[in-house]
């Protein structure tokens, strides 16, 4: 992956962390997800995030 992709995985974690305090659907459901939680998973879900934060502090 190049750097822009992973500056881009990195921002999108940290700008919707927020997410996950959703009141309409629920985090991590099978039944009833949020929109943001697909998208969480979309971009990598938790895996993702930890592997974006460890790349991004090695480019700093």
């Amino acid at each position: 992956m190049s750097e822009a992709d992973v500056k881009s995985m990195h921002s999108y974690f940290a700008r919707h962390a927020v997410d996950k305090d959703t009141g309409s659907h629920k985090w991590n459901s099978d039944s009833d997800p949020s929109a943001g939680f697909i998208a969480w998973l979309l971009w990598g879900g938790d895996a993702g995030k930890k592997w974006a934060d460890s790349k991004a502090e090695k480019l700093k």
